[in-house]
């Protein structure tokens, strides 16, 4: 799969966060989210479903029986995860350590059902805590406008965790929850670019149809000239390495 980037083109391999309908307001099935992804090019889907104090999601049997689902579906690796709440301004998630050991991928992100906004200093210091979790390697739309962030602070703790920040595609949409986030997210690249911080872009599908889907955020990373060589969905190798890191 290939975003127009410049005058150039750029390879998108993998798309870590999504949602099926395990995750109570998601709408396709494992077999369909896989399929979906193979139609669109891509290698690797990671489908990491919200943790367990998100109103309406799995129970924490579905996490642990993870193991009985194939991880080559229609010719698509999964990476099978969480989408972990952040649940206080220490950095604390909903999930306990024996079941993130068992997930290929851990994402940690602030949701407003489980942790009410708190101050830039609180918002941020519940990131920084969360990256210290050896389990943790995404940190989920970090854009969220209600979540005021310091985020020169955000970035270097990104680097000195060797956790990525994610462009979540979802953050640009019109009909999405953290709308106008584009302002947070140019904020937190300028940083990226100038410490060399690199990103991960996602699409936070909620169906198999948006799988992939990341031509809001790229239009913008490609505005800005972000660099090409601090997006690693164009890197297996690169994704391994963060994901090998704890």
């Amino acid at each position: 799969m290939e975003y127009k980037y410049g005058s150039d083109k750029m390879e998108y391999l993998f798309d870590l966060h999504t949602h099926s309908l395990a995750s109570g307001h998601g709408y396709s099935t494992i077999r369909e989210m896989a399929y979906a992804a193979k139609q669109k090019g891509l290698q690797i889907l990671g489908i990491t479903e919200h943790g367990l104090a998100m109103p309406g999601t799995c129970q924490d049997f579905y996490f642990t029986n993870l193991k009985v689902v194939p991880r080559m579906m229609c010719g698509v690796r999964l990476l099978l995860g969480v989408e972990a709440n952040i649940m206080d301004y220490s950095g604390a998630l909903d999930m306990p350590e024996e079941y993130l050991k068992q997930m290929d991928l851990v994402i940690a992100s602030l949701h407003v059902p489980c942790l009410k906004p708190g101050t830039r200093e609180q918002n941020t210091q519940a990131y920084i805590g969360a990256m210290k979790n050896p389990y943790v390697n995404v940190i989920g739309h970090p854009d969220d406008r209600r979540y005021p962030v310091d985020y020169e602070q955000l970035v270097l703790a990104a680097r000195d965790h060797h956790v990525l920040l994610e462009c979540n595609n979802g953050s640009l949409s019109p009909n999405g929850a953290r709308k106008d986030s584009w302002a947070q997210d140019a904020e937190m690249l300028s940083y990226c670019e100038k410490y060399n911080v690199p990103v991960v872009v996602d699409s936070d599908a909620h169906i198999d149809e948006l799988v992939g889907n990341v031509e809001l955020i790229c239009q913008k990373l490609e505005e800005i000239r972000f660099p090409k060589r601090l997006i690693i969905n164009s890197s297996v190798e690169t994704l391994y390495t963060y994901l090998k890191k704890r």
